[in-house]
């Protein structure tokens, strides 16, 4: 059971696990979020990234423009979360 879990996200998961192309991707996600916020998102993606290859704060914060609060944060969550960013950014290093 995840700390999520619930029927609305649930379904949110589901929608998003429909989507079928990255066109499809930019459809729902304008429409979901502000630029701001699908901004944060890929930006605490592209910062585990970073993590995972071991960079530092400092080169984070001129990489991606993250503030420390933001790669400290992202950190404990590579660090001691529930591995979704390992396995999202493990496949897509497979991908490419």
């Amino acid at each position: 059971m995840h700390k999520l879990d619930n029927n609305a996200i649930d379904r949110l998961f589901e929608a998003i696990l429909s989507l079928e192309n990255k066109e499809e991707c930019y459809s729902f996600f304008e429409d979901v979020c502000t630029i701001q916020e699908l901004g944060s998102i890929a930006q605490r993606l592209e910062v585990a990234k970073l993590l995972y290859e071991g960079k530092s704060y400092i080169e984070i914060n001129k990489l991606t423009g993250a503030s420390t609060a933001t790669i400290c944060r992202v950190g404990k969550c590579v660090n001691y979360g529930s591995g979704g960013y390992k396995t999202a950014i493990d496949r897509l290093d497979k991908k490419e």
